[in-house]
């Protein structure tokens, strides 16, 4: 259970650090030129809430099951980091108004979660799982951020 906890833990910080982040009643973002396909801002959370909550239990079980193996700082750290990109993002889009940084923030984190997703799946494929959804959503959000910025660049 102490896995859980601490995943646990850090997975509500980075939670708690990114939405702090977040900017989205500004007159900056409100025109910003994004897509058609992006998805509603009531969207987000419903989506989040979710993932935030695999991303705990899929690290918590793939940290316990590397306790058995001395991998759990390995996995800790992985962890640790990805979910630090994942606050961070919020901070490099919203708060620094710069789609470009998000850009660059959220690149890094597609090639932590790549690295989380396999190091879970060598712990525990359950734990793997969990996290893929995780993965799958940031890629969304990357191509979300691209088209942002690529729409926006020069302005």
């Amino acid at each position: 259970m102490r896995s859980y906890a601490v995943t646990g833990l850090l997975t509500a910080a980075a939670a708690a650090v990114g939405s702090a982040g977040v900017r989205t009643d500004t007159r900056w973002y409100r025109r910003l030129d994004k897509p058609a396909w992006q998805p509603p801002g009531a969207a987000f959370p419903l989506v989040w809430t979710p993932l935030y909550v695999l991303i705990g239990w899929g690290t918590g079980r793939a940290l316990d099951r590397a306790r058995d193996t001395g991998e759990d700082r390995r996995v800790l750290a992985l962890t640790t980091a990805n979910l630090a990109a994942n606050a961070g993002w919020n901070w490099a889009f919203f708060a620094a108004r710069s789609p470009a940084s998000g850009l660059a923030v959220i690149a890094v984190l597609d090639t932590l979660n790549v690295a989380l997703v396999r190091e879970a799946a060598r712990q525990d494929r359950a734990a793997a799982a969990a996290l893929t959804p995780y993965a799958v959503w940031c890629g969304f959000a990357t191509v979300l951020n691209a088209a942002i910025w690529w729409r926006n660049r020069g302005k």
